[in-house]
């Protein structure tokens, strides 16, 4: 395994990736030719290019093809489901995920500092430099972002395309309302280092990364600091939910790692008083009760030369 500074280095001189995109995503399906003609134009030589239009079939078939090349760079463009898929395959090999953030959040995107535009993202992979990020595992799922218990599992099933389309993060509140009134909520049992948490709340989060929704967690959480983060949404109240709701997508909550709610620590046990779905990186996996844990360093990612690095 070479180091994230051979590696960086391998990735500038050489330019050896492959690139996936997945081509049912927000933007996939307009930018992948441009993507991959700005790509050779920035000197990588591609030694395979795949575009997913059908990726519940096809997204781990054309990774694995992808790898299967030995790319110093594997360039993955999507949201965060397909990042998370890319991320999970990454898992402790030696070869840096490179991120085109084209989906509704792009939450890992953000939080590992990858600008949102294109042409900008594509200068980081040719420029960048390689950091070390940490993966959750819910179970033996490994996850980049979060894994939701509750109304946000029944919001992924639920949430219509169109409706992503056309209003991007914002589409998934206004699915939530609509599931609102019949939703009760959950006596949430989180166990972490020796001591019992209990929370009542239509919503419960786990989150390996620093954003979700598009915005921040907190000022302080991130990918590299070997802590997930426990925290519930809006507790009993149907309306104390909508509100923070509203809220985190237009501005991100404020508090500090630090504060309540937040719980940080490095593994858990999350229960609740009745069977609940969970969703995992957005995509509905499994229900609880869950063991939470994480992978440190388990994914290498080609990041700006001045993203955090610990």
């Amino acid at each position: 395994m070479r180091t994230k500074q051979e590696l960086s280095e391998a990735v500038r001189r050489d330019k050896r990736a492959a690139l996936v995109v997945n081509t049912h995503s927000r933007r996939g399906r307009r930018l992948y030719d441009a993507a991959r003609s700005r790509l050779t134009a920035a000197g990588f030589a591609l030694l395979g290019s795949y575009p997913v239009d059908d990726p519940q079939h096809h997204l781990e078939k054309s990774l694995a093809a992808a790898i299967d090349h030995g790319p110093d760079l594997l360039v993955a463009g999507g949201g965060d489901g397909t990042i998370s898929t890319a991320a999970r395959m990454l898992a402790h090999r030696d070869i840096a995920l490179g991120l085109l953030p084209l989906g509704t959040t792009n939450n890992f995107a953000r939080t590992a500092h990858i600008p949102l535009d294109l042409d900008a993202a594509i200068a980081v992979l040719a420029g960048g430099k390689v950091i070390d990020l940490d993966l959750g595992l819910a179970g033996d799922q490994a996850f980049t972002n979060h894994v939701g218990v509750g109304l946000s599992a029944e919001v992924m099933l639920s949430a219509p395309r169109p409706l992503k389309r056309l209003l991007g993060r914002f589409a998934y509140p206004l699915t939530a309302l609509g599931l609102l009134a019949r939703h009760r909520p959950l006596r949430v049992t989180v166990r972490a280092d020796g001591r019992r948490h209990e929370f009542v709340s239509h919503q419960i989060y786990v989150a390996n990364g620093g954003h979700h929704a598009g915005r921040p967690i907190t000022g302080d959480a991130d990918a590299d600091d070997r802590l997930l983060v426990a925290y519930p949404v809006g507790g009993s109240s149907r309306w104390e939910l909508l509100r923070e709701t509203a809220r985190n997508a237009a501005t991100g909550p404020r508090r500090s790692l630090r504060e309540e709610p937040f719980l940080a620590t490095g593994e858990l046990w999350l229960e609740t008083d009745r069977p609940a779905r969970a969703e995992v990186d957005g995509e509905p996996n499994g229900r609880t009760p869950l063991r939470i844990g994480l992978a440190a360093n388990a994914l290498r990612v080609m990041a700006p030369e001045d993203a955090p690095d610990r």
